[in-house]
């Protein structure tokens, strides 16, 4: 795995987010950290405490329905997950023995954009006006 393809997945991701209009952006990024909280559940390792991680992210998914803030702390919370499964060696895609870092590599760029609100990368490349 090279370095790179996490970081070129959170801009795909980003990008393709920021098709959905607002709410549903919002709506939509609560229900995939739902999921991602999910993902270990089915043989992560770590037991009974994959399933409070799953109850944990959960909560701030439903927290980040009217918040972006609680989004952006559940995939500080999946990179930390992430990194316990890599050093584990229990990744999330059994195939690949470092997908757990790959994924502890793209989660940051997505906690930092939902700590941003999520905005629109077409805003990002869109020069701004300043009013005279």
């Amino acid at each position: 795995m090279n370095l790179i393809s996490p970081v070129i997945i959170a801009v795909v991701y980003i990008a393709l987010c920021s098709l959905l209009p607002e709410p549903t952006r919002q709506k939509f990024n609560a229900l995939m950290i739902a999921g991602a909280g999910a993902v270990y559940t089915s043989g992560g390792g770590m037991g009974a405490w994959e399933l409070a991680f799953t109850a944990v992210l959960t909560f701030c998914a439903y927290k980040g329905l009217t918040d972006y803030r609680w989004i952006g702390l559940a995939w500080l919370l999946h990179t930390a997950w992430d990194v316990v499964h890599h050093v584990k060696g229990a990744p999330i895609i059994p195939a690949f023995a470092h997908s757990s870092l790959g994924c502890a590599l793209c989660d940051p760029i997505l906690a930092v954009w939902m700590f941003r609100g999520a905005p629109a990368i077409q805003t990002w490349l869109t020069p701004k006006r300043v009013a005279v």
